[in-house]
Parts: structure tokens; sequence; C-alpha cells
């Protein structure tokens, strides 16, 4: 039963993680996700540089970068969970190590509540809760 919860939480965050650096690659076109409602704020952070870069690029440019590897982090988070259902078993896995998985769902759902809003916060809640029960039940 372990594993197939522990597919079922990777699953959940590989979802998210895909849709949101998808929305974010979209944005580079058309902004319309992860852009903010006032138009005019989008060209401020276009022409406003970053100062650890030293004005190799651009706010916005660093902005949709970091959410589209944001996406993929999460895409690839998912995907160790799911490894982790498939082979635990298989590698005789510490149940401790998959303790490990829980930590960094419970990590991000904290980040959800207080900075992102509620459609990942549900999906992170559901997902770190099967992660946690496959956790329990193995």
């Amino acid at each position: 039963m372990s594993q197939y919860l522990l597919i079922a939480g990777g699953t959940i965050f590989s979802i998210l993680g895909l849709l949101h650096a998808i929305y974010n690659i979209c944005d580079i076109y058309r902004p319309r996700h992860f852009a903010p409602l006032n138009p005019t704020l989008i060209e401020q952070m276009a022409s406003t540089g970053v100062r650890l870069a030293r004005g190799r690029t651009n706010m916005w440019d660093a902005w949709l970068g970091f959410n589209i590897s944001h996406g993929l982090g999460a895409v690839i988070f998912g995907l160790v969970c799911v490894g982790a259902g498939v082979f635990a078993r298989t590698l005789a896995l510490p149940g401790a190590t998959l303790l490990i998985p829980v930590l960094v769902g419970v990590i991000y759902l904290l980040l959800a509540l207080r900075f992102w809003f509620r459609v990942p916060a549900v999906g992170i809640a559901i997902g770190t809760g099967f992660l946690f029960m496959g956790w329990l039940s193995y």
C-alpha cells in the first residue's frame, strides 16, 4: 500500500511542477499566469536590472527563469517520490529515508500557505498527506 501512496504523492508534485513550468514558459510570450495584474509593472521589471547579476539580466527575465526552474525542481522531486514508491522495497530503504520526502513536502506546504495561493496549497497538502501516509505504512 505504501508504494501506491508514495507514487500518488509524487505524481501530484510532478503535475503541479509541470503546470508551473509550462505556465511560466507561456508567460515568456504572453504574460497571463504568473504576471502582475498591472502590466506596467512587467515593463518596470523588464527595465530594471538585478544587483547580483550586475546588469546581465533584468528582473522580469530573472522572475520567469526562477519560476521555470522552481517548477522543474518540483517535477524532479515528484519523480524521486514516485521512484521511492516503485523501488523502496526492492532497495530495502530504511523507513527513516522515506521521511525526507515528507519533510520536503511540509516545507513546500509552509511556503504555499505563506507566499502562494490556494490551488498549490491544496495540491501540496494532498500530495504531502499521501507521502506521510506512505511513510507510515512502509
